[in-house]
């Protein structure tokens, strides 16, 4: 590699570097100023056992699928609370709950307009396997934004 020195290997990074801003700035311009896509966005919010507190990490979810439907209009919200099948059916049922709630009010909070929502709590129902092994990764909440494009 050959390593140009002084004012003059400046002056052509400088004329270089200039002779392709209108090439980038356009092409930047068109990717800012391109319409959001506005498909339904999925997410899944895992809890710690027992729990139906949002994690850090559950609010950073949901703040990127927020950020994902800006400039979208958000037609309604879908909300579902599970559960293990650790402990009692009653206790998870209520837990499963507890999760869709919190979710919701997470969402409230970070600024997603939310209008029409649809909460629902399946407790343990499919939470173990045929085999009876209990599925640990049911500690969640299923959240799914339904969106489209806002009429101009």
């Amino acid at each position: 590699m050959t390593m140009v020195r002084g004012l003059g290997a400046a002056v052509l990074v400088v004329a270089i570097l200039g002779a392709g801003c209108t090439t980038m700035t356009s092409a930047r311009d068109r990717i800012v100023k391109r319409e959001a896509s506005c498909g339904d966005v999925t997410v899944d919010i895992y809890f710690e056992p027992d729990s139906a507190e949002v994690t850090k990490e559950g609010r950073a979810v949901l703040r990127a699928a927020a950020d994902q439907a800006k400039g979208c209009q958000v037609d309604k919200v879908l909300v579902m609370g599970l559960a293990d099948a650790a402990g009692a059916p009653g206790a998870n049922l209520e837990l499963s709950r507890q999760r869709a709630a919190a979710v919701t009010k997470t969402l409230t909070a970070i600024g997603l307009p939310v209008g029409d929502i649809d909460l629902s709590a399946a407790g343990q129902t499919g939470s173990v396997t045929a085999a009876g092994d209990n599925r640990p990764l049911r500690r969640r909440a299923d959240v799914t934004l339904k969106l489209s494009t806002p009429r101009k």
